[in-house]
């Protein structure tokens, strides 16, 4: 064995040194085996970690009985459960136990190595990481043997214990018995230790014994114990800080034993009797232990009084009778006191420590004051309840100052009972149409006040940092503020309202007369206006119906009635209407005072940017109140808005401008248009930094035009042209104004182009290229959309853009895309500019789009394909007729592409993907083109000769399960098919496609019924259910277009080809003739099911 041993410890050296690679690999597999074999290998573990040498030391290295604990943790720990015979009809589940033998080994040899090690040794000085991991150990040998073998256990540790002399403090026997409760009660009763593993029934059943067995034999002692060695050590700490030649190592070794014999109480408190743990002994040691000097022990303390406290208890008065003894209520009023008075007395200077400690006591407080809240809501006893609302009123106070403290860690601690609180607030307003009483209005009073201070930035704090993790928390503690707010504004809505405009008011008005304010007391008045709109919104509702439409309801608070008081106005007479003379509602007002208060000259970004937001939030004020319209644009325009010189802040304020032009559009004058455009020419210029990024496996042009300033640019050139659109009464001047702003972009597109064509790949000339048309096409999306008509002509009152112009654009971005096609980037920003360029212009630039299919189809990966044929579904859409012309020349070739595609093998995934989303696209185009009654350029001169190609590649898209969404859509173009094509030739009306009834007969009705009966068909598939509803749908569609015809050839022809009996074949064409389309949907899906067709 001696020989098994030494091998073992070698290969657990050669094990830990990696640097031996040789035999590294092969040592790992050896231990592996003997971990795995811990049933046997226990016997060579168990002297590894205790046996001695001749001078008394340890034998074997550390790291030999770090892994020798390892194995008989493996030993103890995966013992089988045996199910035991009884009388009584109950499971009873018991681990194996270990043989007399093994257990007096196991037994002798840890007691002796207690002994030696503990009681008259070091405690494993030289390795002390091994002391817990022999505590655990230990613990998982008690959970084996207790109930039947070991019931002495704690026993045999109590004379352990006392066998030490008394004159001489030993805390390595101590802290010994401490870590081993700990980890018992973490083993048993620990519910976080408890869900971290999966769940086995039998080790939560042998757990629950030796909870009970513990409970029964030893509770009362291990506590004794406990609170015995943490009031000796507490005395002993006490007289130690009292002598000036006290020996700083003996005090640390006091407050080790202090902080961990409380943690050790507190573990335990949760699952022994309530009357061993809270005693006239405990509560006294425990509030002084909880002002003790020393950190550790106070945390400690505060999670045994914390646990203590949660501890379930039958009957609410036994409860109760725990909060009286316990008056936790008036210690913690005294420590948040005390705490906070050394708080303010650091100053600026922060202590960590004492901040931790102020949290746990907010926790505490949140805990207590959550089992009193269960008292007074939820208990049936009025006795019971009366005084626990006293408690209650008690700690208010106290909830208050901590919510109020500095730090949000601190603060946050008392969110749950708040939260508690004001829900019992909420139900009771609900059942009682009383006003609240006084006392409770004056908590939510003092309550508001902590939450609006609290929601100011910390005077120190960047705002503008976006990385900054800090601001990220501030922008969270104030959403979870503004949560409290909402609950008091249920609650008594006045209240808040009043506050929340009150302070606004005096903050702007403060400004305004001069007074010097503070950077974030002038934001959060600015932020207060900005969220008014929310918290005024059921008063908003209430006051201003019926004169609100529902649109109002749901922006919360927008449209003209929400800043005036107005009578309901018709939609038409709204403009007209002069809202100058109305009074303005508390937000008109607050808003009104912000505007003329000058308030975004305030020299802090932070303050400036609130400005900004909430005018281009609340742009339907400017409607009524027109005079401030220009201020405002004053304001986003000059240094304190777009060109002020934060780039960050400029990013954010050229989509706020965009937004406020946006909204408010239909109120700037024409006059000011032009000036306002020309006043941020000097931002349109783009700019192209190439971020060096070595690692990136991105192709370099594809990262260098993801660019944030860029994007945010964007909303630039498109309130660019918002402004130029409003000139549309002055057609020249409008066109100058277009003119001045596409001109320097398409001069500039012109030098890049060359740039990018010389031979070298310029990446800042492609990327330059890429912005500039996207830059254009946002220019296009600024004026409005071209009407939607199915005439050729335009809507009256539809002012058309600068159709010369745009066409101009439009050539010069399609030469662009020629000469540089082959560069993804310059195809998806021409893709995009177009989509806003016909978006506009309409049918005046359709001659564009074939020459422009053809550049974009002749490099294309299958993504684009997919966002092409979107792209024409929307042309469609807007264009309609305008559009035949185009599709005419367009879809030979494009279905030509789309069938080369979809006939490519499939090589993975991401090819699967690739080929069903642009089926699915291309099958959504076709139907679009019918839906909006294109269908003519299928049958054109041009496209007759691949017309029955493709109507028969449809029907096979129809047969395939495998994709029944695809199948689905193919489906329903062949029923619109059948409704255009398939009408008879007599029917002098409709377009009828001579033949087509012969597709329809021979290869289409065929198709429809070897859909259901082919085997990959499972009726029980929701999709599977969608096709068999168009089926049906097709096959009405079919007779009814038809007529008897059809019905004859189902009867007469094909159902008997297919070998149906006769009275089945009538029974389903009647059916089909006489049922309206919901009742054959169902027919046909029960038809098909009980056919067993599916199967």
């Amino acid at each position: 064995m001696e020989h098994e041993i030494d091998q073992v410890v070698q290969a657990i050296i050669i094990a830990s040194d990696p640097s031996r690679v040789s035999l590294h690999q092969q040592a790992l597999a050896y231990i592996g085996s003997i971990q795995q074999n811990a049933a046997t290998t226990w016997r060579l573990a168990l002297p590894i970690f205790v046996d001695q040498n001749a001078q008394g030391a340890r034998k074997y290295p550390p790291e030999a009985r770090f892994f020798a604990l390892r194995v008989l943790d493996e030993f103890f720990d995966n013992r089988r459960a045996v199910e035991i015979p009884n009388i009584v009809d109950v499971r009873v589940v018991l681990f194996e136990s270990l043989d007399g033998e093994t257990f007096q080994t196991l037994q002798q040899a840890l007691v002796t190595y207690i002994q030696s090690e503990y009681v008259g040794g070091s405690a494993e000085s030289d390795a002390t990481f091994l002391r817990n991991k022999f505590s655990h150990t230990l613990t998982l040998f008690f959970l084996c043997t207790y109930c039947e073998q070991w019931p002495s256990f704690f026993s045999d540790l109590f004379t352990l214990i006392r066998s030490t002399d008394n004159s001489v403090f030993n805390r390595h026997i101590s802290l010994l018995f401490f870590h081993i409760v700990l980890e018992i009660s973490g083993e048993v009763a620990d519910q976080m230790i408890k869900s971290a593993r999966p769940y086995d029934a039998d080790r939560h059943a042998r757990d629950a014994r030796v909870r009970d067995a513990v409970r029964e034999r030893d509770a009362a002692r291990i506590n004794e114990a406990v609170l015995t060695l943490v009031a000796e050590c507490s005395e002993r700490m006490l007289n130690l800080r009292k002598r000036v030649d006290s020996n700083t190592r003996d005090l640390d070794a006091a407050i080790e034993v202090v902080d961990w014999g409380i943690r050790t109480f507190g573990s335990y408190v949760g699952w022994i009797d309530i009357n061993l743990t809270v005693t006239p002994t405990t509560v006294p040691l425990l509030f002084n232990l909880l002002a003790d000097p020393s950190l550790p022990i106070r945390l400690a303390t505060s999670v045994a009084l914390l646990r203590i406290v949660a501890k379930g208890l039958k009957e609410p008065g036994d409860k109760l009778s725990l909060f009286e003894v316990l008056s936790l209520g008036e210690v913690l009023d005294a420590l948040e006191t005390k705490t906070r008075a050394q708080q303010v007395e650091r100053g600026s200077e922060t202590d960590e420590g004492e901040e931790s400690y102020r949290e746990a006591l907010g926790k505490l407080l949140n805990v207590y004051g959550s089992e009193v809240a269960k008292l007074t809501d939820d208990c049936p006893n009025e006795d019971v309840r009366k005084e626990a609302t006293k408690l209650m009123a008690q700690l208010l106070p106290v909830l208050l100052r901590f919510l109020a403290d500095p730090y949000d860690d601190t603060c946050s601690t008392v969110f749950p009972l708040l939260q508690i609180i004001l829900s019992g607030y909420k139900r009771s307003r609900k059942i009682s149409t009383e006003p609240i009483n006084d006392t409770k209005r004056s908590f939510l009073t003092s309550l508001l006040q902590v939450l609006l201070t609290k929601m100011k930035w910390d005077p120190d704090a960047d705002p503008a940092d976006v990385d900054e993790d800090d601001n990220t928390e501030f922008e969270r503690m104030r959403k979870d503020l503004r949560t409290f707010m909402d609950s008091i504004l249920s609650i008594d809505q006045n209240l808040v309202t009043d506050a929340v405009r009150t302070l606004a008011l005096s903050t702007i008005s403060a400004y305004q007369n001069g007074i010097s304010l503070e950077w974030h007391d002038a934001e959060l008045g600015i932020y207060l206006v900005y969220i008014f709109g929310e918290i005024n919104k059921s008063e908003y509702l209430l006051t201003c119906l019926p004169m609100i439409t529902k649109l109002d309801i749901i922006a919360g608070g927008k449209g003209r009635a929400a800043f005036c008081h107005a009578p309901s106005v018709d939609k038409e007479r709204r403009k007209a209407t002069d809202y100058s003379e109305y009074p303005l509602t508390t937000h008109g007002e607050m808003l009104y005072a912000l505007v003329q208060s000058g308030i975004a000259s305030y020299p802090h970004h932070a303050v400036s940017l609130q400005f900004f937001e909430t005018v281009s939030r609340y742009t339907d004020f400017f409607k009524i109140r027109k005079e401030c319209i220009i201020p405002t644009l004053e304001a986003m325009v000059d240094h304190r808005g777009l060109h002020n010189e934060n780039p960050t802040f400029r990013l954010r304020l050229y989509y706020l401008f965009h937004r406020f032009i946006k909204e408010a559009k239909n109120d700037i004058s024409p006059d000011i248009s032009a000036s306002i455009t020309q006043s941020i020419l000097d931002l349109l210029p783009i700019q192209v930094e190439i971020q060096e990024n070595d690692e990136s496996e991105e192709d370099p042009i594809a990262d260098a035009v993801k660019n944030s300033t860029f994007d945010s640019q964007l909303y630039l050139y498109e309130t660019a042209g918002i402004l130029c659109s409003l000139l549309f009464r002055s057609p020249e001047q409008q066109a100058v104004l277009f003119l001045s702003l596409v001109k320097p972009l398409m001069d500039e597109l012109s030098i890049n182009l060359h740039a990018s064509t010389k031979g070298v790949q310029d990446i800042v000339a492609i990327v330059k290229v890429h912005h500039i048309i996207m830059a254009l096409g946002n220019i296009s999306k600024g004026f409005p959309d071209y009407p939607s008509t199915t005439s050729s002509t335009v809507s009256e009152g539809h002012a058309l853009p600068p159709l010369e112009v745009l066409g101009q654009v439009a050539q010069a971005i399609l030469v662009c895309l020629e000469a540089m096609n082959v560069h993804k980037a310059v195809r998806d920003a021409t893709r995009f500019a177009f989509a806003r360029i016909l978006a506009t212009a309409g049918p005046s630039v359709t001659h564009f789009i074939p020459p422009l299919m053809a550049n974009l189809l002749a490099h294309f990966e299958p993504s684009e394909l997919v966002d092409f044929m979107n792209f024409i579904s929307l042309l469609i859409h807007k264009l309609q007729r305008d559009m035949f012309d185009v599709l005419d020349q367009l879809i030979g070739p494009l279905n030509a592409h789309i069938s080369a595609l979809l006939s490519q093998p499939i090589a993975g995934t991401d090819d699967e993907r690739a080929h069903i989303d642009t089926k699915k696209a291309y099958l959504s185009l076709l139907n679009n083109i019918m839906t909006n009654k294109l269908h003519s350029i299928f049958t054109s001169e041009r496209n007759s000769p691949t017309f029955e190609s493709l109507i028969d590649s449809l029907r096979q898209q129809a047969e395939d399960v495998s994709d029944p969404s695809s199948q689905k859509v193919a489906l329903t173009f062949l029923n619109k098919g059948v409704s255009v094509w398939g009408q008879p030739a007599s029917d002098s009306t409709q377009e009828g496609l001579p033949g087509f009834d012969r597709f329809i007969y021979e290869r289409l009705v065929p198709s429809i019924f070897r859909i259901p009966s082919s085997a990959g068909f499972n009726i029980k598939d929701g999709q599977m259910m969608v096709v068999l509803h168009e089926i049906a749908n097709l096959l009405q569609s079919i007779c009814h277009i038809r007529g008897p015809e059809a019905y004859n050839y189902l009867l007469t022809v094909f159902l008997p080809s297919q070998n149906w009996p006769p009275e089945t074949a009538l029974q389903f064409t009647k059916e089909l003739r006489d049922l309206d389309g919901k009742n054959f949907r169902k027919y046909f899906t029960d038809f098909v099911r009980s056919s067993g067709s599916s199967s």
